[in-house]
């Protein structure tokens, strides 16, 4: 079978691999199922002022309400969506973090955890991290709700990654978001919610993601050929979308590499949405012994992908780059990576021969303010990650085919190179009017004939 080059939130491959863009995260491996979906937070609170409440204070009745309303979450998103997600069974398991009260009392389980055993001494050391980082984030929100947000969410997140070390979680090739008995979408929905400034985030030709629903419901297949930036991408794009295309939100299918299934800190987020696993090239021969067995992995993949565009309505994300966008070394300025056209060939020849309509359509994301990636490609798993509360964008173009594009192409080589860049322009035109709004302060004024900007939760 042909090469295949598949991406997600950190990753490549060439020839028989895949070059993927995977969310590329941190630490030895996994965290598992359960909990429940907590509260939503009014996301658009007054940012005027700052919270100086003390981190000790209680969790009042936040906590439980939290995780009541979560289960209940759970149901009705299930219900409301109409997806299924997939189901795990839930196991006994420490509820240290569940029962802690205070910042003090979430930390000390933290160290209680590795005097147990249960918990590896460097894992604890980025969970520590990654507390402190997610605080002095939301806490930049200004949201007055700021301490019970920050302890709801820490503690759930530190109890699906400890249930995960006490009940290891394997990824099948194709993976569907977990939704119960814990709903693990909404806990990801819940969770990077606090760090997105909606204020200054856009999204670009919101008519487009309408046109899309109704093309899936026709039993048409979408594919979106974006650029990657954070390993958080899919639940920025979840959550910028969640109010206006839930359907397309929770349905999508996200091209992985298998450090984003691997990581105990990036786990769990992971269990929440639907992926289709795959190795990335780059990191093909951190065990050379184990590269043929990543290829096999690869080609699977490939052929799940083959079976789910049969099925039709499927709508797949991929990054043709093969990795999370970085800022040039000299200027410092960030813009996507080019993309590879045998990625986007071979993604144009599977949409094609699935026996369904097909469509692609390119889409630009901006929002490595966030959770910027390291500033190199990092070989072990364990990234040290930085977190602030920012804007984001999110914008989509007209769907670009080969024939309307490469028709006076006398080589195929030649069609291919020149439909990946009229894609790669695309994506680069609409990363730069989302940067004017987000990063420029123009708002929606930066909108052009070819973005017209919005928020649609105003």
């Amino acid at each position: 079978m042909s090469s295949f080059h598949l991406p997600f939130f950190t990753g490549t491959s060439t020839r028989s691999t895949f070059s993927f863009s995977i969310k590329s995260s941190s630490f030895p491996s996994s965290f598992s199922s359960s909990l429940v979906p907590f509260q939503r937070f009014d996301r658009f609170r007054s940012t005027s002022r700052t919270t100086t409440r003390s981190f000790s204070c209680v969790f009042y009745s936040l906590k439980a309400k939290a995780m009541a309303e979560l289960v209940q979450d759970k149901e009705s998103g299930a219900a409301a969506t109409g997806s299924g997600g997939g189901v795990r069974p839930e196991v006994e398991h420490s509820r240290t973090f569940l029962e802690a009260r205070s910042e003090q009392e979430l930390l000390s389980g933290i160290r209680k955890e590795v005097e147990a055993g249960r918990l590896p001494p460097n894992v604890a050391a980025g969970m520590e991290e990654l507390y402190q980082n997610y605080r002095n984030a939301v806490f930049q929100s200004g949201d007055p709700a700021a301490v019970g947000i920050v302890l709801s969410n820490m503690a759930v997140a530190f109890d699906r990654m400890l249930l995960d070390l006490r009940d290891p979680f394997v990824f099948e090739t194709y993976h569907r978001a977990l939704r119960e008995p814990f709903d693990y979408y909404m806990f990801g929905q819940n969770y990077f919610r606090p760090l997105i400034n909606f204020r200054n985030s856009y999204v670009g030709n919101l008519s487009l993601f309408y046109e899309i629903e109704e093309k899936l419901k026709q039993g048409h297949n979408v594919v979106l050929i974006s650029n990657h930036q954070t390993e958080a991408d899919p639940h920025i794009i979840a959550l910028l979308l969640e109010k206006t295309n839930p359907h397309v939100a929770e349905n999508m299918i996200y091209v992985a590499g298998d450090r984003v299934i691997a990581d105990p800190l990036c786990k769990p987020f992971s269990m929440g949405r639907n992926l289709l696993c795959v190795h990335s090239k780059k990191h093909m021969f951190d065990v050379p012994e184990l590269a043929e067995m990543k290829r096999r992995v690869n080609t699977r993949s490939l052929k799940e992908m083959a079976l789910l565009l049969r099925g039709g309505s499927k709508i797949v994300w991929i990054a043709p780059s093969g990795g999370r966008d970085r800022p040039d070394p000299f200027t410092e300025e960030w813009y996507p990576a080019p993309f590879d056209s045998s990625s986007v060939d071979n993604m144009r020849r599977l949409i094609e021969h699935s026996g369904a309509a097909g469509h692609i359509y390119p889409l630009a994301l901006l929002c490595y303010d966030i959770m910027p990636p390291p500033p190199q490609v990092e070989k072990e798993i364990g990234e040290k990650r930085i977190i602030t509360f920012h804007g984001a964008g999110l914008s989509i173009a007209q769907k670009i085919s080969l024939p309307e594009i490469a028709a006076s192409c006398e080589k195929s080589e030649e069609a291919k190179d020149v439909y990946t860049q009229a894609l790669y322009k695309s994506v680069t035109e609409q990363y730069d009017v989302l940067k004017s709004a987000v990063h420029g302060k123009q708002g929606l004024e930066a909108s052009t004939a070819g973005v017209f900007l919005s928020q649609p939760w105003n």
